[in-house]
């Protein structure tokens, strides 16, 4: 008997919406019953198979157990599923529910869908990389290849219906209430500052079992290594009929099983939990959830090419969702590690992973099918331009575009890699591996990479590829506690390699060993990650970055290696970068294997650091550099330019002389105002535009920096005009002004107006204001003490000679007694000197 559930309430509603139009949304807190009712209630209705989409492979089984029970059923009859490492399907599935990213699979397979008549995308509001993707292909696909409808319906607990609804074309928007039990919720002090969040969860879980002595526990934090702390600290507290079960995605799928199973009473159970708990699980007698409130995201930086794992603060709807947990079978207590206050900073919804994750198989994929661009699609959130243009650079790099062609396409490389279902990296390395016939190591690399590394801190196996790879082969002894981790690893090195059997390339003749074979797989894979040892023990990568090898290698071999190819870099709390797993591997095969990714450089450019001009040929790989020689055909127009560009960059005021370059360039400005002469015309842009033609002379030869701004580019730009057009500037905009004692002053072009400081006793006899530019300008003039100091500041010397004067006239008579201070000065004899001479 099926069990009545809120959601069938709407389904009559929702299946009409469908029959109107072929989209729709759902909206339906946890325990509403839509991941199970939802695709039962079309089963009948829809012609073809239906579809439905689930984050996490946990959600996706359990679903179609569940849908199977309620059919009286098997799993793998009238409802399947499909996920990496598990398929249950048959020639009678009718709903088959699959992880997201096998959506993408069937849709390279078959843009057109056909034999299926509904997709349903559930916990949507997750926003996958895959459910976003996913969307938008299958929209298109819909457009461009279907005949017979195809219905798409978006499910989920909090949605934002509104810009979902616009994007669907107004779909309906179908809501059902739940059935949710009230639940409490007890908040905590604000954490300190750096506050460890293990300890913190610890003493509220020993305080949660107290008061609840009968209830099982949800404990949601950050990720899989807090929750290995908090488990061994429950353990080793031993209390009693509690059953310890942790819940992670890289989890083997039975000891997720066991995680959301009841405990057998009285016992009771605490369950510790990342966010894959969130949504679409029920786990039996959960009745009380203590939240961390944080989560552990993968964010990509475009600039270093690099994805970290960030820990930060969950949204209020992860909140909201991890709190419905508790009130999901009765009413229950929720226990927040944070304050009312903090609750209301929380953001409203976490950021879309196609935001901030890698897109290079997004990239890859979107090729496959044809399309050129972002623009080619629609998106619910288009893809950052860094983030597309950093994953079509990556796809160049390993050989999958074709860069000869005016469209983007990809190449017969791409073309296999794209039929890999892996990422762009690994698939390359994949197809490498046949290459160089060593398929056996390329599948086991691309299956270790795929699946959580557990040695962390393991000794015996430390940072080296090399050991886990013999664990896989089978070489070496297995431990006991890594037995399920290898038999997941193997069995998807098996399905790695029925993938790779179907694709035909041309070997490359080798003679290496087993070492230079992985060596040479990791550095396909990750070229970036090339390492070479420097002073002090740290290593360069071609990256450009920075990074060392964690505490527990520094005493092993692989410190003393002078080059690495690391296959794992991550950040550390330091800042730093840390080399998690590598290989060593010999410089010889850049002459060989290795030889494509050699690049030769031609130079010609400033060395920042030592202020030098550089003109060499330079081996690199990547930022690594192998070999640098002198060029010896350097042309002089080359040096020039690079000079010159190196000028630009930094302005004229590199120049020593810059300050004498800017007196002549107002003189030539107020000459250049009235003539419209482009002689005169010597503003700094326009010096900058004409560089080469003034400047490159005087540049032939230079090479050291500390030279070239020594050049007196007065002299320079001066030398640049004729002998006319000196005296006219001359005549024009003077460099000195003579005064009536007959004394050449300096003008100072510094200000505006132009200032002639001169004494006063040295303008005696002179009734008007000197002028420069044929009368049109008149000077500032600066009458100075004897000392040397102002007195007076005017444009109008008659008009100070007959007011102003007398009252300094006054003043300075006895503060200067041996200098003429006449009664009337425009009549008196100018002078530079006392009275006496």
């Amino acid at each position: 008997m099926i069990e009545k559930l809120p959601v069938e309430s709407v389904l009559d509603e929702l299946a009409t919406s469908l029959k109107e139009k072929h989209e729709a949304i759902l909206q339906a807190p946890p325990g509403a019953g839509k991941t199970t009712l939802v695709p039962l209630k079309f089963l009948g209705q829809v012609e073809d198979k239906i579809i439905m989409l689930e984050p996490r492979r946990i959600a996706a089984r359990n679903a179609a157990l569940r849908m199977a029970d309620i059919l009286g059923e098997p799993v793998g009859q009238t409802v399947g599923y499909r996920m990496r490492l598990e398929t249950k399907v048959s020639h009678k599935t009718r709903i088959e529910v699959v992880t997201e990213g096998v959506l993408i699979r069937m849709l390279q397979d078959d843009p057109g869908l056909e034999g299926i008549g509904m997709v349903i995308f559930d916990e949507f509001h997750e926003r996958s990389l895959d459910a976003d993707f996913g969307l938008s292909l299958t929209l298109k696909s819909r457009e461009l290849f279907r005949d017979k409808p195809l219905k798409i319906l978006l499910m989920s607990a909090t949605l934002e219906h509104q810009r979902l609804n616009q994007f669907l074309d107004q779909a309906a928007v179908i809501q059902s209430e739940g059935q949710v039990f009230p639940v409490e919720f007890h908040y905590s002090a604000a954490a300190k500052p750096r506050e460890r969040i293990v300890p913190r969860l610890l003493d509220q879980i020993r305080d949660t079992l107290k008061q609840h002595p009968t209830s099982s526990v949800l404990v949601f934090l950050p990720g899989e290594g807090e929750i290995r702390q908090l488990e061994s600290l429950l353990a080793e507290e031993k209390h009693p009929g509690l059953d310890i079960a942790p819940l992670f995605g890289n989890l083997p799928i039975e000891s997720q099983v066991l995680a959301i199973q009841p405990s057998q009473k009285p016992r009771r159970k605490i369950v510790l939990a990342t966010n894959i708990a969130e949504t679409s699980l029920t786990i039996d007698g959960i009745d009380v959830v203590v939240d961390s409130g944080l989560e552990r995201r993968a964010r990509f930086d475009p600039n270093t090419a690099m994805t970290r794992l960030n820990t930060q603060r969950i949204s209020q709807a992860s909140a909201t969702q991890r709190a419905g947990r508790a009130g999901r079978l009765k009413p229950g207590h929720c226990y927040r590690l944070w304050s009312k206050e903090q609750q209301s900073q929380m953001v409203a919804q976490s950021t879309p992973e196609i935001l901030e994750a890698e897109l290079g198989d997004l990239v890859l994929q979107t090729l496959r099918f044809g399309f050129e661009s972002r623009q080619d699609l629609d998106w619910l959130d288009i893809p950052p331009t860094a983030h597309w243009q950093q994953a079509q650079d990556q796809l160049e790099q390993l050989g999958a575009l074709d860069t000869n062609q005016s469209s983007m396409t990809l190449t017969t490389h791409g073309e296999h890699m794209a039929q890999l279902s892996l990422s762009p990296r690994l698939s390359h390395m994949l197809i490498t591996a046949k290459q160089l016939d060593c398929e056996d190591l390329g599948c086991a690399l691309a299956a270790l990479w795929s699946e959580r590394d557990p040695f962390g801190r393991d000794e015996a196996f430390g940072v080296s590829v090399e050991a886990r790879i013999e664990l896989i082969l089978g070489n070496q002894q297995c431990p006991a506690r890594y037995k399920g981790w290898l038999h997941r690893v193997k069995t998807l090195a098996t399905q790695f390699a029925r993938q790779l059997r179907k694709i035909n390339v041309d070997p490359k003749p080798n003679d290496l060993n087993q070492t230079d074979k992985i060596a040479c797989l990791v550095t396909a894979a990750y070229p970036d990650r090339i390492a070479r040892k420097r002073h002090g023990g740290a290593y360069q990568l071609a990256n450009g970055r920075s990074a060392k090898l964690p505490d527990l290698a520094m005493a092993s071999a692989m410190s003393q290696k002078k080059w690495l190819a690391a296959s794992e870099v991550t950040g550390s709390a330091g800042g730093s970068d840390i080399i998690r797993s590598a290989i060593e591997f010999s410089p010889d095969l850049f002459d060989g294997t290795l030889s494509d990714l050699v690049r030769i450089h031609r130079v010609v450019d400033w060395d920042k650091k030592t202020a030098r001009f550089v003109a060499e040929q330079q081996t690199r790989i990547g930022e690594l550099m192998l070999k640098r020689q002198p060029l010896p055909d350097l042309l002089d127009s080359e040096r020039v330019a690079t000079i010159c560009d190196y000028v630009t960059q930094k302005g004229l005021s590199l120049f020593k002389h810059h300050a004498k370059l800017q007196k002549l360039q107002r003189r030539c400005q107020i000459l250049f105002a009235e003539t419209q002469e482009e002689t005169f015309d010597i503003s700094d842009n326009q010096l900058l535009k004409h560089l080469e033609t003034w400047l490159g002379p005087y540049l032939i030869n230079q090479t050291k920096l500390d030279h070239i701004t020594k050049l007196d580019i007065e002299k320079i730009c001066f030398d640049q005009l004729s002998y006319e057009q000196k005296q006219k500037l001359e005549q024009f905009a003077p460099q000195t002004f003579k005064v009536p004692t007959g004394s050449n002053i300096t003008i100072d072009y510094n200000e505006e107006p132009p200032v002639l400081a001169v004494k006063l006793q040295e303008m005696f006899g002179c009734d008007t204001t000197p002028t420069i530019a044929n009368g049109s300008i008149a000077l500032q003039v600066h009458l100075l003490s004897p000392a040397g100091r102002p007195l007076q500041i005017t444009q109008d010397l008659h008009g100070f000679w007959r007011s102003s004067y007398q009252s300094v006239r006054k003043e300075m008579r006895g503060r200067y007694p041996k200098h003429p201070w006449p009664e009337d000065p425009t009549v008196a004899v100018p002078t530079r000197r006392t009275k006496r001479s």
